[in-house]
């Protein structure tokens, strides 16, 4: 089944449906990306901070090699990773990627959190006392960097990861080229309404992370909400002989969202994929739309060390 896609102001088409690798654990990925592509899956989402992109870069390769897609038939994503936002840094961090993926180049490249980190090798800069070391580089210096290697043919287009409005129209203000996509958590838990509403009016596509809540999160406590686990989703799901994921998901399409989720089970894969055969009704949409909490699934109160990270200013 082709998923459809989004036309990017550069033409490059971005399917509105992909395969997340967060999380995924070492020898999980390559086979995961496979299946993925197998059932149908041309856009997969990644990031230098997985720490597994030379698995999805040798899943890649074995279906580039099978002859079951080309490099132009896949859209791949990853991200800038904090300490490497010094402009110096970002286009030996755009080609670490490439290298572990096995690319020329990247359909999307997105700065993955709106602050730096102390420039090196260390993912998570820490001091004396275990607090991260931040670094005062500006991010619009940061899509200043960006910009060349689009200018450069590196990457077709660039993008903005957990940023709230604030941060994203200090970025337009100097953007030479404007940020092509948002990308947040967002599932009925956090319906995001009004950055949907602000990323919409700025041109910006907008892809939900956590589409369905990230059951699989290790940080999960008693007690915690769980979407998944809605009384209210299963007659909608029963109504029409599909899962709760798969309602979930095509919610997110049929809000004009791009959905990642992220699974290593390829028969959950082939299901997830399998939502453009049914509509939900405006009821229906306005019954989950209803659930905001607002929870946030992810835990990034390692981040905490930045007064104005979009966490606590989600708008």
């Amino acid at each position: 089944m082709a998923v459809p896609s989004v036309r990017l102001p550069s033409g490059v088409k971005m399917p509105v449906l992909g395969l997340g690798t967060w999380k995924s654990k070492p020898g999980e990925v390559t086979e995961a990306v496979k299946a993925a592509i197998d059932a149908g899956y041309r856009h997969i989402d990644c990031a230098f901070l997985y720490g597994n992109e030379n698995e999805v870069g040798a899943g890649l390769k074995a279906k580039f090699d099978e002859g079951v897609v080309k490099r132009e038939d896949m859209f791949i994503t990853s991200k800038l990773w904090n300490n490497f936002h010094h402009p110096d840094d970002v286009e030996e961090a755009v080609k670490k990627s490439l290298t572990g993926l096995g690319l020329d180049y990247l359909d999307l490249y997105l700065i993955h959190f709106p602050m730096a980190y102390k420039r090196g090798p260390d993912l998570r800069p820490e001091d004396a006392d275990g607090k991260t070391i931040g670094a005062d580089i500006p991010v619009t210096d940061t899509w200043k960097a960006l910009e060349a290697c689009v200018e450069s043919g590196l990457l077709r287009n660039i993008g903005l990861s957990n940023f709230n409005s604030k941060q994203i129209q200090a970025v337009i203000d100097v953007a030479k080229i404007k940020p092509a996509v948002l990308q947040v958590e967002c599932h009925p838990y956090l319906n995001q309404k009004p950055l949907l509403q602000f990323a919409r009016e700025k041109g910006l596509v907008f892809t939900a992370y956590s589409p369905l809540g990230s059951p699989d999160r290790p940080w999960a406590k008693p007690g915690d909400p769980s979407i998944m686990e809605d009384p209210k989703l299963k007659p909608i799901a029963d109504k029409y002989g599909k899962s709760v994921a798969q309602v979930l998901l095509r919610r997110g399409v049929r809000r004009d969202t791009i959905v990642i989720p992220k699974s290593v089970t390829p028969t959950r894969n082939r299901q997830n994929i399998r939502v453009f055969d049914f509509a939900l009704t405006s009821q229906e949409m306005e019954t989950i739309d209803g659930f905001n909490v607002p929870y946030r699934a992810c835990d990034v109160s390692w981040l905490d060390y930045m007064p104005d990270y979009p966490f606590h200013e989600p708008f």
